[in-house]
């Protein structure tokens, strides 16, 4: 029977540095108050030992749990379906991973699920948590709020309920939305449509404000709502065609919901750009380079937001002001990061 090699000890620790178990603790719990040259003294032991700290121990002095939630008020299908939320994952993952955190991911299947969160949150499991992809009547900004956890939110809130001084960080869909268009405008294209998601989240109705300022009064009928997937594209651009056959331009969404609209327009035998030009929102590379043709679209760095908001709620919990730019959680700030438009074949 193989006999299991007892875990290197606190104790074992400190008596191989020749110092206190006091000293070995506030060098592996990052306190002060200890020599340089001991601190790299206790370090080299503990390498040599392989000894790990016992979380549940070291949460006791630290009061830290080096874990963050990630709340994604999405169903699992959508969640995985859609490459938005694994970029925005890895930015997230790689910032809380340089910091030695811990990745806890919750998502919601259904109103029953928030309550869920919510106890979860309240339960002391993490330090903070990192939320995205709400909607306008979702409460789960409110019970976080109640729950009293550190939170930065992905997107700009549209708050009815919860603390309106929480930080978030979103793109400038608004903007991103207003050049699309206007370069449309330029290609000479005169019945520009445009592709919604859903108008519950702030990201989409940004998007078609952005629509309407460089329209001005654009038609209704140019108008038909989705919901940031390709079937919804595929469903709008259908109504679309059917309302306004004589439409030749088309700003999407989101490059999900560009790519369903592509799909339709070439079932229609409608060329594109020479019948329709059509513009997405992402540049998900996966999704705009595969397309044919390939998509022109507003490029956010999604990535980088993911990276941003773990970075802001780590600063925040820290207490260190440079690393939590704007503020991070102790004031009211916005962090909003530029779009640019990236020209391909499709307009």
């Amino acid at each position: 029977m193989t006999q299991t090699v007892p875990r290197p000890t606190l104790e074992a620790v400190a008596a191989r540095a020749g110092v206190s178990r006091a000293t070995v603790s506030r060098v592996v719990n990052g306190g002060d108050g200890v020599r340089p040259h001991l601190v790299e003294r206790v370090r080299r032991v503990v390498d040599e030992l392989g000894y790990v700290p016992n979380q549940a121990a070291r949460s006791l002095v630290t009061r830290r749990h080096e874990a963050v939630a990630v709340v994604i008020a999405e169903p699992e299908t959508r969640v995985f379906a859609d490459p938005f939320f694994a970029l925005q994952l890895r930015g997230i993952s790689r910032e809380l991973t340089a910091h030695d955190n811990q990745l806890v991911l919750l998502l919601t299947e259904g109103r029953d699920d928030h309550a869920r969160v919510a106890r979860y949150l309240a339960g002391g499991h993490v330090d903070g948590a990192l939320v995205f992809s709400l909607h306008l009547d979702d409460p789960l900004p409110g019970l976080i709020h109640d729950a009293g956890v550190p939170t930065v939110f992905g997107g700009r809130p549209g708050w009815r309920d919860g603390d309106r001084s929480a930080s978030y960080v979103d793109s400038d869909n608004r903007g991103g939305a207003r050049e699309a268009v206007r370069h449309l405008l330029a290609l000479g294209r005169g019945r520009v449509a445009h592709i919604t998601g859903p108008l519950d989240q702030t990201s989409a109705a940004d998007r078609l404000d952005g629509y309407r300022d460089a329209l001005g009064d654009p038609d209704p009928s140019l108008i038909a709502e989705g919901d940031f997937t390709a079937a919804g594209g595929e469903r709008a651009m259908r109504t679309l065609l059917h309302r306004r056959p004589d439409l030749d331009a088309v700003f999407a969404g989101n490059d999900l919901s560009a790519a369903g609209a592509l799909r339709v327009l070439r079932e229609h035998g409608r060329r594109v750009p020479d019948d329709v030009a059509v513009i997405g929102f992402d540049d998900m590379v996966t999704v705009a380079e595969q397309t044919d043709p390939p998509l022109t679209t507003v490029r956010q760095d999604i990535e980088e937001m993911g990276r941003l908001m773990a970075r802001l709620l780590l600063g925040g919990l820290d207490g260190d002001g440079a690393a939590a730019q704007h503020g991070a959680l102790g004031e009211p700030p916005g962090v909003v990061l530029p779009t640019t438009l990236v020209r391909r074949a499709s307009a």
